[in-house]
């Protein structure tokens, strides 16, 4: 495509006609359909409903209990129950729970089914983290996703574009978290509506594909309707560890027409916190030292990686969480909690006193496993922080980074890391 962004090249080259220009409506062929327990069941009884004898393809349909799972209650064990027995039923292989899965976002790039190129079609807000891997991540309704699973193709509209530019290298405890928070500081919760970000620029490089992850999880909370990052050598050496079939990286044309230009310079930002009740209510962690908090949560699609359960562990280590403070830590996948625990990393949270779950959606969307009562307050790691999002519609929840989350948990209330970490120097 000539003068085409990467969110237009990809699309184009999944489009019927192989078009694909900004303004457009296009039917698209996705490489994924990612379906959770809490979107599944609707999608699956508008399957049936629309008389479809079988998905389109098996191999490319992944179902995942991530939300309600384990399944609290008996409502949710039904739903996981549906979600299973459709995947026996059409003999669909991806199907993971509790134990062998993860929270849906993180476990699809660890199965190896999004690389340069991708287009993953997903019945979840935050499907768009696939972005981080130079792919397209599409969330649609459990409906629309219906049809996608009995067609193999959904039409859409092609999204503008904004090119964020990423330049310089951050500093100390200044994580891909602190870089979308403060882009959706300065845009808004809407500032990217009808829109597809995309982040390049000589500072790509000095974010890992995990922080890149936390930036592309939330672009949905700028309000985007995907995101893309530039790949590079980095990006390539992902795919091969994951044994994702070798693919060039999709860049964008040199004349490439975009809707605007954003420049964050990486080495200006500080550790960010948003406050309640909005991720785009971004201020310097400094800003809120002194801030009591009752509940610290680490974990989510957005910031359980192992780079996320290293950091907390550099707080951690030798120190014990705060009186009358509790802290959960949720890795992202199954993969993820034994690699933690091969690390030591879980019996450092664990001496200092803090829960480690296996992975779940759970507290993040205020579901179980981290519920907030009235009047409390929680830092966590995840992507949205609106009132009763984690529990009781009088509870508020600050976002952070890992660094700010640990360090919090550490002191009972939210201060800059680099002064946790400094008491924790031995001694000269």
């Amino acid at each position: 495509m000539k003068d085409g962004t990467i969110t237009q090249k990809i699309l184009a080259a999944h489009a019927v006609g192989g078009a694909a220009p900004a303004g457009a409506i296009v039917t698209i062929r996705p490489d994924v359909v990612l379906l959770n327990d809490v979107s599944g069941p609707l999608a699956f009884e508008q399957f049936d409903a629309m008389g479809a004898p079988r998905p389109f393809d098996p191999q490319r349909i992944v179902l995942v209990a991530d939300h309600f799972a384990p399944a609290p209650d008996v409502t949710a064990a039904g739903a996981i129950a549906m979600t299973r027995d459709f995947a026996r039923k059409h003999g669909i292989p991806h199907y993971y729970e509790p134990g062998r899965g993860g929270i849906e976002h993180t476990l699809l790039a660890e199965l190896g089914m999004v690389g340069h190129g991708t287009v993953v079609f997903g019945a979840d807000s935050h499907t768009c983290t696939a972005g981080a891997f130079n792919a397209l991540g599409i969330g649609f309704g459990s409906t629309d996703l219906a049809g996608a699973l009995a067609t193999g193709q959904l039409w859409m509209r092609v999204p503008d574009s904004i090119r964020v530019e990423l330049t310089g290298k951050p500093g100390p405890f200044v994580t891909g978290k602190d870089v979308i928070l403060e882009l959706i500081r300065r845009i808004g919760s809407d500032g990217a509506a009808d829109a597809a970000l995309e982040f390049g620029g000589p500072g790509v490089a000095a974010l890992g594909i995990d922080e890149r992850m936390a930036v592309a999880n939330m672009a949905v909370e700028g309000g985007a309707d995907m995101c893309v990052f530039e790949g590079d050598a980095q990006s390539i050496a992902d795919m091969a560890k994951r044994g994702v079939p070798a693919a060039p990286p999709v860049a964008a044309d040199a004349d490439a027409h975009y809707r605007q230009h954003i420049e964050i310079d990486l080495s200006a930002l500080t550790p960010m916190v948003a406050k309640p009740p909005s991720p785009a209510s971004g201020v310097p962690v400094e800003a809120l030292r002194g801030q009591k908090v009752d509940q610290v949560y680490v974990g989510n699609c957005s910031n359980g990686t192992m780079t996320d359960l290293r950091q907390v562990a550099e707080i951690l280590r030798g120190r014990q969480v705060a009186q009358g403070v509790r802290m959960v830590v949720v890795p992202a996948t199954q993969k993820i909690w034994r690699e933690a625990l091969a690390e030591g990393l879980l019996e450092i949270f664990a001496a200092a006193g803090a829960a480690v779950s296996t992975p779940t959606c759970g507290a993040c969307f205020g579901g179980h496993m981290g519920i907030l009562a009235a009047g409390e307050t929680a830092i966590a790691t995840t992507n949205r922080n609106y009132r009763g999002r984690m529990g009781h519609p009088d509870s508020q929840v600050f976002l952070s980074n890992a660094w700010v989350a640990a360090a919090a948990a550490v002191m009972g209330e939210i201060v800059p890391p680099a002064e946790v970490a400094r008491m924790l120097e031995p001694a000269a």
